[in-house]
């Protein structure tokens, strides 16, 4: 992982822990400040609460940094238009609803398997636009609009990690 995609990876973690804080349930949880967003996704009930109660328009800006999406591929991966998007991000108080956070929560997650498995945001980013064998010679980003595509696009990084190629 190259320093800059690190630095946005530790930012979205930062800014994870903060907000997760903020929530009732984990306002006693001083501990995960500096805690990286691996953490954050081994605690499944955490990233349920935090789905429910919403990604706010700051938290889903860093999360766009951190990941190498375009605003269309956003826009399509939350399908809502790129128009209203522009919108929510000019809006400092919009909270996504529980079905945006949810897939924002879930590319975020592949972004920071992804980070860990290539040596940097670029070769992360080739890979998603290339066609995989392994997936049936699509190109991942094309399977991440839905859950069951993201489970095999992890399920390919985490092999990938181990060594094992198809």
């Amino acid at each position: 992982m190259s320093d800059s995609d690190f630095q946005h990876n530790n930012r979205v973690a930062e800014e994870m822990a903060t907000y997760v804080t903020t929530l009732p349930r984990y306002s006693r949880y001083p501990t995960l400040k500096g805690v990286p967003l691996t953490r954050f996704f081994s605690d499944r009930m955490m990233v349920v609460d935090v789905i429910r109660q919403g990604i706010p328009t700051s938290l889903f800006m860093s999360i766009k940094e951190m990941t190498p999406f375009s605003d269309q591929e956003w826009s399509d991966f939350l399908d809502i238009s790129l128009k209203s998007l522009q919108r929510y991000k000019k809006e400092s108080d919009y909270v996504f609803r529980s079905i945006h956070s949810e897939k924002i929560i879930e590319l975020m997650e592949v972004t920071a398997v992804g980070f860990e498995v290539f040596d940097s945001g670029e070769d992360f980013a080739s890979w998603l636009n290339s066609n995989s064998h392994a997936l049936g010679n699509r190109r991942p980003i094309e399977l991440l609009r839905d859950s069951y595509g993201k489970e095999l696009v992890l399920n390919e990084l985490h092999r990938i990690d181990q060594g094992v190629f198809v």
